[in-house]
């Protein structure tokens, strides 16, 4: 009798696996195109360990990109789903003709950090130095530190200091050996640098604060098509509560970061606790209403800066940039 029973326990835990694996199968399935060693990977982590998405009513399939620009064409090519990236390119795309459309994802973005022996104890003391900048001469955060030198300083940021355009990895270990006495990097590395020793000397918050935006500004969200996301509408509100639970619990459980550590590369304490508490200050809290408005202020001083090489045909921030199906409007 007593093998009997255990025969049938096994048997019932076989038939609840297959069904949840039928049950797993049967759900529809968002292709997310994610950078592998980016920090938006830490999220989809949590989503997959804690079966957030599964429980939401969605299989998420992870798609490893190596590059920034291998989203952006696998997104145009439909290769993918949902890739992360910044509102200013969904806006670019909109004038186009593309409807692609942006819900926010995260408000960290780079900052200025300098060594502690660069003598540089404000920004006007970068005169005549290097400053080494991540993503290139149409970078957001670069463009808007230009625009802040304009109103701080009286003239445009590339007029008065060196820039060199390095790649972010790069950038730190130039910055680390002494080769550079200042940086604006993304903003995990700047929390590497911190961590490091380096000293912080301009936070977005503040250039951004300076140019009259005093709300929170998501600069990246996730992005995906409307026709797609009218095709799924399932599909894409799973995935976004599941994006929103983990969120939740990298906001309130150390231990989610336990877990998470050995895919943050981190060799120490305090970068791992730089890198976590960076990722919490990042979550945005506004509506989308909220976001979408700065949003609109913050587009006019980027196209005054990066003109048509940035925001393409673009006069303004166009409608449906911000997904018009997110809630809290």
């Amino acid at each position: 009798m007593s093998f009997m029973r255990k025969a049938w326990g096994v048997l019932a835990m076989l038939a609840a696996f297959a069904a949840a694996a039928v049950q797993a199968a049967e759900l529809p399935t968002v292709r997310v195109g994610v950078l592998q060693f980016g920090t938006v990977s830490w999220e989809l982590e949590v989503m997959q360990r804690a079966g957030l998405a599964e429980r939401e009513g969605v299989r998420l399939e992870v798609v490893p990109l190596a590059l920034k620009d291998a989203a952006n064409v696998a997104m145009l090519g439909s290769a993918v789903d949902v890739i992360v990236n910044d509102w200013i390119w969904v806006a670019r795309q909109r004038a186009e003709g593309r409807d692609f459309t942006f819900v926010p994802y995260s408000l960290a973005v780079g900052g200025v950090m300098v060594r502690p022996d660069a003598g540089v104890k404000r920004f006007a003391d970068l005169r005549g130095k290097r400053l080494g900048v991540a993503g290139g001469p149409l970078d957001k955060s670069w463009l808007l530190l230009r625009a802040y030198a304009r109103r701080t300083v009286g003239e445009d940021a590339a007029q008065w200091l060196q820039a060199d355009f390095v790649a972010p990895p790069l950038l730190n270990e130039l910055m680390l050996r002494g080769e550079l006495p200042a940086a604006l990097n993304f903003w995990h590395y700047g929390a590497r640098l911190r961590a490091a020793g380096m000293v912080p000397l301009l936070s977005m918050e503040d250039i951004l604060a300076e140019l009259g935006v005093r709300s929170e500004l998501p600069l990246v969200g996730w992005v995906f098509r409307e026709e797609w996301a009218a095709k799924h509408p399932q599909a894409i509100r799973a995935f976004l509560r599941a994006s929103a639970a983990a969120k939740q619990r990298m906001r309130e459980s150390d231990e989610v970061w336990t877990e998470l550590r050995p895919l943050m590369r981190v060799d120490d304490d305090a970068t791992f606790r730089a890198l976590r508490d960076g990722f919490r200050a990042g979550i945005p809290a506004a509506t989308m209403g909220e976001a979408e408005a700065v949003a609109r202020q913050v587009f006019d001083i980027l196209a005054a800066e990066g003109g048509t090489a940035l925001v393409g045909n673009a006069k303004a921030l166009a409608a449906g940039t911000f997904w018009a199906g997110g809630a809290d409007r």
